[in-house]
Formats: structure tokens, sequence, C-alpha cells
């Protein structure tokens, strides 16, 4: 029986939604809809799969299944071959062939070998876009490169997965000063060189430094220069969300496959998996795996290797082997380059004595920053208003108050040298009389407690300080907290008075 290939396609693409309907959305991106029809020789019908682990899958679990279906709509087809796609054009040193004279696919773009999508990642795509027509199931000539390569989770060689990167987030758009010039130095050699030069790439920071933004801009980057490499970016959450699926349905091997398989694996805020130990032996022996394979690994935490608490000495470890980059708090002159950026970029003036008064006051990281602007900008273009400090100040109230409360380190200090009577000075001094450490002590958890600098940060502010010395006067001063009441009224005044 002779059939044409677009009656082919259309049988095909019955077939895929009757699949769809059957084994639902998650299991049907994940497993089917890579799948394309390949040729039908005689009653023999062959389908192409990406990977040879995704083709001993649908082979054992969905061809039965699939070849049912086929008979019902195409009684000369007896049985189904699944072959892998990339293979069987190497074999034949050509493409495959495709039904009624169709273009095939060239050896060119065949699809690359890469795992399959894991259910966590098919919702996530799932509630980001809809599936294209006919990405379930056309003919060969359909296939496309980047479609192929669809179960590469969240990579940015994927269409729907690219679009979770910011388009804002690229090196253009960065604006470089000294608190972050080492990270963004780093990120850009990453990004730009040939061959791993450290490995992995650690960047870490407060709240809304950029952390994300350098991680995006890695990605944008590396996709611009070599389109061919596999990039997976996903926060340290995700890995942890599709690693539990993974456990949940019993598949762990192409949750190992697929983030094996890449290029370069960027994971965003590996703090978020510090306790949990199953998670962290698997990014563990994914991270050495990687490494081993001389693939680059770029990692962001808010706090360094060495500080993350609730992670295993033996990861931390190796999370210090590359280079760890530090981005600092934003100094001023950073925060007003900041904004006359983002304003230029909008493409609105704001006057100058307006940016200054922005980046006095709102000191805490650059998302508030920008929020600020954006909540000026949008004001004055709703009610018609022209931008003026007067206005400023009006309509961001409530954010300036919320900023004029926070505490400083230097507030601390000398709040807490007042109480104890020592010298502001001995806060930063080298004495180690006892009634100066104790409250230097006192100062140091105060100031871990009531502000969002890192450790190292803290340590700085205390006459150049190890972190590891900041770590032993947090645990000295909750322990004393605990077995001294009146020193724990002490520290519980000198709090209600920093928070006063």
């Amino acid at each position: 029986m002779s059939v044409s290939g677009s009656s082919l396609d259309q049988q095909w693409a019955r077939v895929c939604g009757r699949l769809r309907d059957e084994v639902g959305e998650i299991a049907y991106g994940r497993w089917l809809k890579p799948l394309a029809v390949s040729e039908l020789r005689g009653s023999e019908l062959r389908i192409a799969v990406p990977t040879r682990f995704m083709r001993d899958w649908v082979q054992t679990h969905y061809a039965d299944r699939i070849r049912a279906l086929w008979s019902g709509e195409n009684p000369s087809v007896q049985s189904i071959e699944i072959v892998v796609a990339s293979q069987r054009a190497a074999a034949n040193g050509a493409a495959a062939p495709v039904p009624g004279g169709g273009p095939a696919v060239p050896p060119a773009a065949a699809p690359a070998a890469s795992p399959a999508l894991s259910p966590a990642v098919a919702e996530d795509a799932g509630a980001r876009s809809q599936v294209p027509e006919g990405m379930g199931g056309g003919s060969s000539s359909d296939l496309d490169p980047d479609a192929a390569r669809g179960s590469s989770v969240l990579s940015i060689e994927d269409r729907d997965a690219f679009a979770h990167l910011d388009p804002r987030f690229t090196f253009e758009n960065f604006v470089v000063g000294k608190p972050n010039e080492l990270a963004h130095a780093a990120a850009r050699r990453v990004a730009e060189a040939q061959a791993v030069t450290f490995n992995p790439l650690f960047l870490y920071g407060g709240v809304g430094l950029g952390k994300t933004h350098l991680m995006h801009a890695i990605a944008w980057a590396i996709r611009k220069r070599d389109p061919n490499r596999r990039v997976l970016y996903l926060s340290a959450e995700k890995f942890m969300y599709q690693f539990i699926r993974a456990l949940r349905f019993k598949d762990t091997m192409a949750f190992k496959e697929q983030f094996r398989s890449v290029d370069v694996l960027m994971i965003d805020d590996v703090q978020f998996i510090s306790g949990k130990d199953s998670t962290q032996e698997e990014f563990f022996h994914t991270f050495n795996a990687l490494v081993d394979q001389n693939r680059q690994v770029i990692i962001s935490a808010d706090k360094s290797p060495s500080d993350l608490e609730g992670m295993e000495e033996r990861l931390r470890s190796r999370l210090g082997w590359g280079l760890v980059a530090d981005i600092h708090p934003t100094t001023y002159e950073l925060r007003l380059g900041i904004l006359q950026a983002k304003a230029d970029g909008m493409n609105i003036q704001i006057p100058q004595k307006v940016m200054e008064f922005l980046a006095h006051k709102i000191s805490s990281n650059v998302r508030e920053l920008e929020g600020a602007l954006n909540r000026i900008v949008a004001h004055a273009e709703l009610v018609g208003r022209s931008i003026t400090l007067e206005s400023t100040q009006e309509v961001l109230h409530d954010l300036l108050r919320a900023n004029d409360r926070r505490v400083t380190i230097d507030e601390i200090q000398k709040k807490v040298a007042e109480h104890y009577n020592i010298r502001l000075s001995d806060m930063s001094s080298a004495r180690r009389a006892r009634a100066v450490a104790r409250p230097r002590q006192v100062a140091m958890y105060l100031a871990k407690q009531l502000t969002q600098r890192s450790l190292p940060e803290i340590g700085r502010k205390f006459g150049g300080r190890d972190h590891t010395t900041v770590m032993h006067a947090v645990k000295k001063v909750e322990e004393l907290v605990l077995d001294d009441p009146g020193f724990a009224e002490d520290v519980e005044l000198l709090r209600r008075m920093l928070e006063g």
C-alpha cells in the first residue's frame, strides 16, 4: 500500500494526539514529543529518536501501543522499528529518506545526542509556552536541530527553555564598578574562552548585587559565540525539584544523563541545597563528572564556599577549587552609574539631583534601586507630573522610610562601644583583652543578625579580620546568651535600641 508523505504526516499527527491523551502531557513531552517518522518500508514503519537511551525507553514502554495505534490508522503497518536518527544517518552516509519524495534531513541537522526532558521541566515548559503545532510528530523533514534538542533541560539551545533567560541580562547592560569588577572580568573570561580556564567559577554576594545578571550574561555570550555548545542554566531549587521527581518516578538514569551531557552547567543560588543531603550527594557526583570531562561549571551563592552552612565539607572544598569571585555591596558611584545607564536605556531624562538622591538613599541592592526608578518614572507618565526631588520623596516615602531604618555595621559598632564604655577604634584594633574582645564579638554577632553583609564583609569592617573570626564570635555569643541571662539581656537591649 503506497502512502504519500503528507498522508503519513497526518496519520502520525493523529497517533500523537491519541498518545498525548493517553499518557498525559508530562510523559508525552518527555518521551514522545521528540519522535519523528523516518520512513515506511513495506509493512515496517521506522521512527527516529534523538538518543540511544530514549530509543530503549520508547521501545520498552511505548512501541507496542504506537504499533497498535498505527495499525488502526493504516492497516498496512505491521511492525515498528525505533532507530537513533544520528546513528542511522551516519551509517548510511546520507540523510534518512522520507516517504513521498519529501526533503530529507541532512546529516548536519541530525538530532544531537541529548538526554530526555524530565517531568519537572516538561511541566515548566508547558506553563511557559504552548507546544507548537506539528512539533509532536511530523516527518523528519519537520525536525530541526533546536527542536530535536528540546529534551536538553532548560538548555539555551532550546527555544522554549531559552526564554527562561532574561534578555536584559547581558554584559552590555552590566554596569561595572570597583565592587563587581573581579566577578565581571571572570564571567567575561569564561564566556569568551575557547577552553575551560577555571573550574568552577563561583560567584557570590548579597541579594540584588548582580550574580544572576552575570550568569545570564555568560549564557547569552556563549550562545552568541558558539550556538552548538549545550548550556544548562537553572536554580539549585529546580535542580533539587527535578532530582526528587526522578526519584519518585524511578528515573534517575535519565536525570543523570541530562545533567552530565552538557558543555556548561550553571547552577544559581546553590545555598538552597544546604542541609539537603541526598540532593548534595547527586550534585557532588554531577559536579565531579563534568569537571573530569573538562566541562565548565558555574555556580552562584550568597556566601563563599567555606561559609555555606549545612553543606558537606567535600562539596565545599570542590566548590572552591576554581576561581571564587565575590561581589561587594555597591558604592555610591556605582549606584549612580547604574541609575544613569537605566535612565538612558529607558530614554528618559531624570534630574541629576534626583539621581544623586536615589543613589545616596537606596544603598541595599541594585534590584531595589531599579525598582525605585521604575516607580518614579511610571508615576510621572501616568499622572502627568514632571520628576522632581519632591515628587520622588512623595512616591517613594515607604521605601525611603524602610531604608532609613536599616542598621549599618558602623552604627552597631558605635552603639556597642558606647554601651560597654570602650573606644570605637577598639572595634578594629588588634587588642585582645577580654574587656575589648567581648564587646567586639557582640558587635560582630549583631552585624550578622541585623545586616545583610556576608561574613568576609563583616570581618573587613572589624580591622580586616578573617571570616572565621566572625564565625567564632557569633558562635561564642550564641553560647553565652544561652548560659548567662544577664549577658542575654544586654544583647537583647542592644538589638532593640538598634532596631528602634
